[in-house]
């Protein structure tokens, strides 16, 4: 199971403190009991939130490209172009520096 994100910790604790005051409040108990049935209820709701807090997307290497820049990457026109506009030739033995050099995530 994935580490809780601060989003996650952060609506989730809020959503406990917010809804026990509320409840308290609300049904003006004053038995322990009462107030053991409404710190379980708000408990139970502080987790739920924050297990349905969408989680942030990862960007890596893995990541979608859209159909311009899978095409613009792909070529070796765009690549050469780009070389000539940088004025870097990065080149080696037919292959570009990026796989040279891997990027590990």
């Amino acid at each position: 199971m994935p580490r809780p994100t601060a989003a996650q910790l952060a609506y989730g604790s809020a959503t406990v403190v917010v809804s026990t005051i509320a409840m308290l409040l609300l049904s003006q108990t004053s038995t322990g009991l009462g107030v053991a049935v409404i710190s379980a209820a708000a408990l139970a709701l502080g987790l739920l939130v924050a297990l349905t807090v969408p989680l942030p997307r990862r960007r890596g290497r893995h990541a979608a490209r859209t159909g311009a820049s899978r095409a613009a990457a792909g070529s070796p026109a765009a690549t050469a172009a780009q070389e000539g506009a940088t004025g870097d030739a990065r080149m080696s033995e037919g292959r570009p520096a990026t796989a040279e050099h891997p990027v590990h995530h």
